[in-house]
């Protein structure tokens, strides 16, 4: 479909894979390409089941936001910033969502992986929703969205320490719902995409849509939230410090302003 994102089909199963070397890292034209990739993948009759899926060693490094950072350009008043509006596109789809994770799912890729369903990881995969150690409020609606998925309790834990989480704690959590080797991950995120697909495809659709409610109005919502949050925080002197704290491999010297 585009250069960093083509999809294939197996079955009924369509596999989205994308690919940004070296560290997959999301903006705006990535994102939209793979709400495109969903977006067709809802439209054909014979997909079922949808497989995301990149390429590199890490799954999706998070956005770039010392070189290219996309929530930085002010909007027209009452104008929705567009990489936010093409991350609440991805939880709009009905179609279920499997994602497999290799590598790290850091900040905006952790993001991506919370809009499937299911996630299949290898031993190797890290979880990370490390705004605040960029002095950063969360966004692409990981703020709404982790909470769903691990609980309050924990996602406040991830949320406010930034803590990398390994695929074995994941699994307990039920960030993740299975590990296997890496050299399986593959095949083992496509077997569970078959076996969805292989349901009624109205009855799983249904089935899916009241379970997950109305998902997609609240990423818009909590999306808007959290870009007004991160339009001042961005202005900080520790927002400055954060970005090069992390460039650079250290921790963070923040005076809170």
């Amino acid at each position: 479909m585009t250069q960093t994102v083509h999809v294939t089909h197996d079955g009924h199963v369509a596999v989205v894979t994308f690919a940004r070397p070296p560290h997959n890292h999301a903006d705006l034209s990535l994102i939209e390409a793979v709400g495109a990739a969903f977006e067709a993948a809802d439209a054909d009759a014979d997909v079922r089941a949808i497989l995301l899926r990149s390429e590199g060693r890490v799954f999706c490094a998070g956005a770039d936001l010392a070189n290219a950072n996309p929530v930085a350009d002010p909007q027209p008043e009452g104008a929705r910033n567009p990489f936010y509006v093409a991350a609440a596109r991805l939880f709009a789809v009905r179609k279920p969502v499997v994602a497999a994770i290799q590598g790290s799912a850091v900040g905006a890729g952790l993001g991506l992986a919370l809009a499937a369903d299911f996630r299949i990881a290898a031993p190797e995969a890290r979880f990370v929703a490390n705004f605040v150690q960029l002095g950063l409020h969360p966004g692409f609606g990981i703020s709404a969205v982790l909470e769903h998925v691990i609980g309050r309790q924990r996602a406040a834990l991830m949320l406010l320490t930034g803590r990398r989480i390994r695929a074995d704690q994941a699994a307990e959590w039920g960030l993740v719902d299975e590990v296997v080797a890496q050299e399986q991950l593959h095949e083992a995120a496509l077997t569970l995409a078959r076996e969805i697909a292989a349901g009624a495809p109205l009855a799983v659709q249904s089935t899916r849509a009241t379970i997950r409610g109305d998902l997609f109005a609240l990423v818009q919502r909590q999306t808007d939230h959290e870009l007004a949050e991160q339009a001042w925080l961005q202005r900080t002197a520790d927002f400055a410090e954060g970005v090069r704290a992390v460039n650079e491999r250290r921790p963070g010297r923040y005076i809170g302003a």
